[in-house]
């Protein structure tokens, strides 16, 4: 056997064996490791924004059933109720102008004068001279209607438009006031108490009653003698010589000054006390005695108080 034959012989004999080494080599080739990726995080649950509620719609309501007439329809009633509140405020304001009296300045004797008789108290004396400068004060006292148009809310126990306002303490008629004067661009306020007496018993014009307006307390007031144990519509008794009504009986008055004991001295617009604990009542009420309904009677309550026999009268130094 030439030697060709032979290493042809040898490589036949040895290929089984080389296929046999490759396929154990790759039957025991570990298997490459299979990462399963992970599952991707769950985002967090955002909070989602609570819908805007429309201004003109009511509690219930939401932009998401509301045809496309309810917007226009609710701001057409909007526009209705705003439009009558403002027409009611300046009639309001309109008769409130109307109705203010011209008090000419003067000189009178304030306190327990002779008229006042034996029911006079001890801190309505002494007597003494007021000097006032003219101003304007309002025939009727505030009414529920005029509160209402500037305050949008009425305290009243007794309600009715033509009634006085009542259950109003002096800070609440500070509010109203301030409120009042925003719309006006006046500086309407409570009158002084020497102010208020002046213009009880008449101003220059004075017949020397004892009440504001006669001496026969049923022609000019409400009192606990004929009043029903309530309010009366204002203007329903007769005027006194200014022409102003209820400055006797129906409801107690709120007047601008602290409460204080009066002096012998001579006086120019006075203003009251500096400082006290009380605001000073004038004019009685619809449950009092005739005697506290008198021109020269005085009450007073702190500023906070609220009763159902209180309410005020407004007053201006210029028109």
């Amino acid at each position: 056997m030439n030697p060709k034959h032979i290493i042809l012989t040898l490589l036949i004999m040895l290929c089984p064996i080389g296929m046999t080494a490759q396929s154990t080599i790759t039957r025991h080739k570990p298997k490459p490791a299979v990462t399963k990726p992970k599952p991707a995080a769950k985002p967090k649950a955002k909070h989602k924004p609570a819908p805007r509620r429309n201004s003109t719609h009511h509690s219930g309501s939401t932009s998401s059933t509301s045809g496309p007439n309810s917007t226009s329809s609710t701001s057409s009633i909007s526009s209705t109720s705003s439009t009558s509140s403002t027409n009611s405020l300046s009639a309001e304001l309109n008769k409130l102008i109307n109705n203010m009296v011209y008090v000419p300045g003067g000189t009178f004797t304030m306190g327990a004068t002779s008229e006042q008789g034996s029911e006079a108290e001890s801190y309505e004396k002494p007597t003494h001279s007021v000097t006032l400068s003219s101003y304007y004060i309002c025939k009727y006292e505030v009414t529920q209607a005029l509160w209402r148009a500037v305050m949008g809310s009425n305290p009243s126990n007794f309600k009715d438009d033509n009634l006085p306002v009542e259950y109003v303490s002096w800070d609440d008629c500070q509010t109203f006031i301030n409120r009042l004067n925003s719309y006006t661009g006046r500086n309407f306020r409570l009158p002084t108490e020497a102010e208020w007496e002046f213009a009880a018993r008449g101003g220059n014009y004075s017949r020397h009653y004892k009440y504001s307006g006669s001496n026969y307390i049923s022609d000019v007031a409400w009192y606990d003698g004929n009043s029903g144990n309530r309010t009366h519509p204002v203007g329903t008794k007769q005027a006194n010589e200014l022409g102003l009504y209820d400055m006797s009986g129906n409801v107690w008055e709120w007047c601008s000054d602290w409460y204080g004991s009066y002096s012998s001295y001579s006086q120019n617009d006075p203003t009251g006390p500096n400082s006290g604990s009380n605001r000073v009542l004038r004019g009685g009420g619809w449950y009092i005695i005739a005697g506290g309904c008198r021109s020269s009677y005085r009450g007073c309550r702190t500023p906070g108080d609220r009763y159902r026999d209180l309410g005020f009268r407004l007053v201006l130094s210029h028109l």
